[in-house]
C-alpha cells in the first residue's frame, strides 16, 4: 500500500538531523583518537597519515555505489547498513593498536560516512518544503559539524587507554540510527547516479569546480593532520580534545561573516579573502609552540573556518551560474572531484612528511590556497560577476560533508 503523503513541517525532518548529529558525536571520537593512540604507540607518523588518505579514499567509493545501492533496497535500510559498517570500523579498532586492520577500519569508515551523507541529504531534501529546505540544510551541517567537535571534547574526558573511546563511538552510533529508524517520514525516490561530466562543470564554473577541488584537499588536511601534528608535539589528550573542538567552532566565526560577504560582493573576491586566510595562518600555525593553547586553538579555528569558507563559497558561485538543468551533473561531478581531491593530496602529504618533517601538510595547504588564490585571480580578468539577481542566497557548507543534496530528480522535490 502506498504511504499516505503529508505536507512536510520542519519538525518531521529532526529525525534525520538528529540520527547525523549522534553518528558526528561518535565520528569525532575517533578522528581525535586514533591519531593519539597510533602516536601513544610509538607507531610510524606515514600509519596516520595514511589513515587519513584511506578515509578519503573509502569517500571516493561511497560516493559511487551509494545510489545504486539506495534504489535496491531504499533510503532507511540503506543507513542502516552503512551505520553498520561504521559500527564495525569502530569495534575493529576496539580490538587494540593493530595498524594494518586501523587502515582497512578507516577505508570502511570513509565508504559508510560518504553513503550516509548521501542518503540523510537526499532524503532532508525531498522532505523539505522549499520555503524552510535551506534552513533546514544550514542545521543539518551545523549539527554534524559541532557534533564532531563536541565528540571530540567528549574524548579528552575519557581514559584514552583501553578501548572506551571505540566503545563510546559504537554507542553513539547505535542510538544514531533510532531516529532514522523509528521516523515517519515517506521513503523519497533514489538520489540520481552519479554523472560524472568534468567538461560540462568546468564550462560552468572554473572557479567553482577547481574550489571545490581545493576545499578536499585543504579539509582533510585542516582536519585530519592537525590531531596528528598535535600529538606528535606531545599536547596531552585534553589539549587536542580542546583544540579540535575550537576547531569546529571557527566554522561559525569566519564561513558566517565570510558568507554574508559574498551576497553582497563578487563571490570571487571572497574567496580571495579566504585564500589569503589559509595561507597566513598556515604559516604562523608553523610557528606554533602550544605554550598557549588558547593562542594556537585561535590560528586554528581561524584556518579552519577559512577552509569551509573555501568549499561552500564556491559552491554557492558554482550554482549561481548553473542553468537548472545543470543542478545534478554538476553537484555529482563535484562531489567526485572533492572526494577524489581529497584522497590524492593527503596521499601526497604521507609521502613527503619523512622528508620534510610533521609540518609538512601546512607547507602544501600554504602552496594550494596560494595556487587557487591566483587561479581565482586570473578567472577575475577573464569572466565579469554574475549579476546579483541571478545570485542564490549563501548556505552555510562544510568541506567535511561533501554536498550530495541535490542528486534528487527536480521534480521530486517537495512544494
Amino acid at each position: 500500500m502506498m504511504e499516505t503523503q503529508t505536507a512536510p513541517t520542519f519538525l518531521s525532518i529532526i529525525s534525520i538531523i538528529a540520527s547525523m548529529t549522534l553518528m558526528a558525536l561518535g565520528n569525532g571520537i575517533m578522528f581525535a583518537y586514533v591519531p593519539f593512540a597510533l602516536t601513544q604507540a610509538g607507531e610510524p607518523a606515514w600509519v596516520a597519515g595514511t589513515a587519513v588518505t584511506l578515509i578519503a579514499g573509502g569517500g571516493v567509493i561511497g560516493c559511487l555505489i551509494a545510489g545504486p545501492l539506495i534504489s535496491r533496497v531504499g533510503h532507511a535500510r540503506m543507513f542502516a547498513v552503512f551505520s553498520a559498517i561504521i559500527i564495525l570500523s569502530a569495534a575493529i579498532v576496539a580490538l587494540g593498536v593493530i595498524p594494518w586492520a586501523w587502515l582497512a577500519s578507516r577505508f570502511l569508515y570513509g565508504i559508510a560516512m560518504n553513503g550516509n551523507f548521501i542518503v540523510t541529504q537526499s532524503w532532508l531534501n525531498h522532505s523539505s518544503a522549499n520555503s524552510w529546505r535551506g534552513r533546514a540544510m544550514s542545521i543539518f551541517y551545523l549539527g554534524y559539524v559541532l557534533g564532531l567537535g563536541t565528540g571530540a571534547f567528549i574524548f579528552g574526558q575519557i581514559p584514552a587507554a583501553g578501548n572506551m573511546a571505540p566503545i563510546a563511538t559504537i554507542m553513539f552510533a547505535c542510538i544514531g540510527i533510532l531516529p532514522i529508524a523509528l521516523t515517519k517520514l515517506a521513503t523519497p525516490p533514489p538520489p540520481e547516479g552519479v554523472t560524472i561530466a568534468l567538461a560540462r562543470t568546468w564550462k560552468t564554473s572554473p572557479v567553482g569546480f577547481v574550489g571545490i577541488m581545493a576545499s578536499g584537499g585543504l579539509s582533510m588536511l585542516v582536519q585530519g593532520f592537525t590531531p596528528i601534528y598535535a600529538a606528535q608535539r606531545g599536547l596531552s589528550q585534553g589539549d587536542i580534545s580542546l583544540l579540535i573542538f575550537l576547531m569546529q567552532l571557527g566554522m561559525l566565526g569566519v564561513q558566517v561573516p565570510l558568507g554574508a560577504l559574498s551576497d553582497k560582493i563578487d563571490r570571487r573576491l571572497v574567496l580571495l579573502i579566504a585564500c589569503g586566510l589559509i595561507a597566513t595562518m598556515a604559516l604562523l600555525a608553523t610557528q606554533v609552540t602550544f605554550a598557549s593553547i588558547l593562542m594556537a586553538a585561535l590560528i586554528f579555528a581561524i584556518w579552519s573556518g577559512a577552509t569551509e569558507s573555501v568549499y561552500s563559497i564556491a559552491n554557492a558561485h558554482a550554482n549561481d551560474r548553473a542553468k537548472p538543468e545543470d543542478y545534478v551533473p554538476l553537484a555529482s561531478t563535484m562531489l567526485v572531484a572533492w572526494s577524489a581531491a581529497a584522497f590524492v593530496v593527503p596521499g601526497v602529504v604521507t609521502v613527503i612528511t619523512p622528508s620534510l618533517g610533521p609540518v609538512a601538510f601546512m607547507y602544501v595547504i600554504i602552496a594550494l590556497a596560494l595556487a587557487y588564490g591566483m587561479f581565482v585571480m586570473v578567472r577575475l580578468t577573464r569572466r565579469d560577476a554574475v549579476p546579483d539577481e541571478h545570485t542564490e542566497q549563501f548556505e552555510i557548507r562544510s568541506a567535511q560533508i561533501p554536498n550530495a543534496e541535490t542528486l534528487m530528480p527536480n521534480e521530486e522535490k517537495a512544494e
